[in-house]
């Protein structure tokens, strides 16, 4: 086993978390920092043309091709599970949907962690601090920082259609999400510059590239975390991982685990630093026992339902001849704008399921386009799509090892649908959508639902059709959340350090208490921004 040297600080994932995480670690700071990642750099052409994310999602070049278990409430259905293996890792190829979710999200995780650094009004200047927003700094936006916000590129009749009939059913048009209430409808903002897709290590890898403190090993898939015994109980020493056919090692005062919310738990897993029973099973040595790592997955499950409509521009129309790709190819290519600027969806809402919630429950990603399943052609007939899913689930699923070979990917358990709250919300999400879809605003292009089908119509066919039709939208967090000391499920503390271990935090969307209502990428952006500046300030 060769030596990778000595660092002050080690970073495991080169996504979202980790390019922020390496920026503010190695920039003016003077500290030695390796940031190792398993995938390549992200050099793929469609990485940074918005609409190849088509060509991103379930391609090995960039996804770890997950797949989780088949699962009860999707009628037993196995789903892919696309993770980000590459520089800027999610943010590579997700949807550019600039979210943070709602003030009421983060008022939570300061009640859960018994830490008032998490409320909103205290999180709020951390967004602010790394955001360069179009319309430039104010009251909930900040400029000059390196995440870039912008406003989409194009607009479709059929979603200002869709806008105007959710306005009709009590869902007001906003021009901005980001202001601690989302409720409403508009146009998302993304992570975009002109057009063109702004990941995490465009934005913060790149510049950090330049100091001379920050090293980068890509193709490199980390093994375990070495671990020694010290006088307050364990502490991580470095990290043992294989890249280019060696085996290294590589020591640092502090790791930082950044590999997401199925990768931080996994290699916790793989160092024994997890359930005791579950590490007996596959003979991996107890180093401390910690029973959260891995449990409390969250993910929004979105309901796909499509509308044919009539007499509407939808991009199945336009995208099923050789002029039209023609056409829109050359669109791009002269202005950067047009369909292959789009982000997977363009039009988005926020509302209640039923009148007892208290704030907005539900969000719509609503696309002037359709197909059967991801990875399948455009259908022939003109159409949208207007996925909803539920913000708040409380069904929970999990992340486990499935052998004591690193390489095998874990079982990923969603456990989606498995509470009677999250049916009832499914249900009542499907009758809102048909709502919507049955006003006067839209009624000059006649939608006729396609999928699930309006023959699903009791309370019990709705439950049918929300597993028929559910699928992720990629979100998993929470499972290494943080909470207080006398939570035996919480895997970290308020600071993002791993309970009884030294020298190890975990900084990713895995530790989220809670899943926060609507796209995950920009909190994560957050929750790196804030634990590494705790590092830095015990530095």
């Amino acid at each position: 086993m060769q030596s990778a040297g000595q660092y002050d600080y080690i970073i495991i994932g080169a996504g979202t978390a980790g390019c922020v995480m390496a920026n503010r670690l190695s920039r003016k700071t003077g500290k030695k920092v390796l940031l190792i990642e398993a995938g390549a750099k992200d050099d793929y052409i469609w990485i940074h043309i918005p609409v190849g994310y088509l060509y991103c999602i379930n391609n090995p070049r960039t996804d770890w091709m997950f797949r989780t278990e088949a699962d009860a409430g999707l009628n037993g259905r196995s789903l892919i599970y696309p993770r980000g293996k590459v520089l800027g890792g999610c943010s590579s190829i997700n949807g550019m949907i600039y979210m943070r979710g709602q003030a009421r999200d983060y008022d939570h995780w300061a009640d859960v962690t018994g830490d008032d650094s998490w409320r909103w009004q205290n999180v709020l200047p951390l967004f602010k601090k790394s955001e360069d927003y179009h319309l430039g700094a104010g009251q909930f936006h900040g400029a000059g920082g390196e995440w870039r916000v912008e406003k989409q590129r194009l607009r479709w009749d059929i979603l200002d259609a869709f806008r105007d009939a959710a306005a009709e059913n009590g869902i007001p048009k906003v021009e901005d999400f980001n202001c601690g209430d989302n409720e409403g409808c508009g146009y998302f903002d993304v992570n975009q510059k002109r057009g063109v897709r702004w990941n995490a290590s465009k934005a913060f890898l790149r510049p950090a590239m330049k100091d001379g403190n920050l090293t980068i090993m890509t193709g490199s898939h980390v093994s375990r975390l070495r671990m020694e015994q010290g006088e307050q109980g364990p502490v991580c020493t470095g990290v043992e991982f294989t890249g280019g056919g060696s085996a290294w090692f590589a020591e640092a005062k502090e790791t930082i685990l950044c590999a997401g919310a199925i990768g931080s738990p996994h290699i916790l897993q793989m160092s024994g630093i997890a359930d005791p029973a579950l590490l007996q099973q596959h003979q991996i040595p107890v180093v401390h026992a910690l029973p959260g790592v891995g449990e409390n997955l969250q993910d929004h499950l979105q309901m796909r339902m499509v509308f044919k409509v009539n007499g509407a521009k939808t991009l199945n129309a336009m995208a099923s001849t050789l002029v039209g790709k023609m056409q829109i190819g050359l669109q791009y290519l002269f202005t950067q704008s047009g369909p292959m600027s789009m982000a997977p969806s363009q039009l988005g809402a926020f509302a209640k399921s039923d009148a007892q919630q208290a704030s907005a429950n539900l969000q719509y990603h609503v696309q002037p386009l359709s197909l059967e399943k991801f990875g399948d052609p455009l259908h022939a007939f003109p159409a949208f799509t207007a996925s909803v899913c539920n913000l708040r689930p409380t069904s929970r699923g999990h992340v486990r090892l499935a052998s004591g070979d690193h390489a095998l990917a874990p079982r990923i358990t969603t456990n989606y649908l498995s509470t009677e709250e999250d049916l009832k919300v499914a249900a009542n999400a499907l009758r809102l959508t048909r709502r919507i879809a049955a006003s006067p605003a839209l009624s000059r292009y006649r939608p006729e639902e396609y999928k699930p089908g309006a023959h699903y119509e009791t309370e019990e066919d709705l439950y049918r059709a929300a597993g028929e039709v559910g699928t992720t939208i990629f979100h998993p967090v929470g499972t290494c959340r943080m909470g207080r000391s006398d939570d035996a499920m919480a895997v970290v503390d308020a600071q993002g350090r791993v309970r009884g271990v030294g020298g190890l935090s975990v900084a990713d969307a895995s530790v989220m208490p809670s899943i926060t209502s609507g796209n995950t990428n920009s909190p994560t952006v957050m929750i790196a921004e804030k634990v590494a500046s705790s590092l830095l300030s015990r530095a």
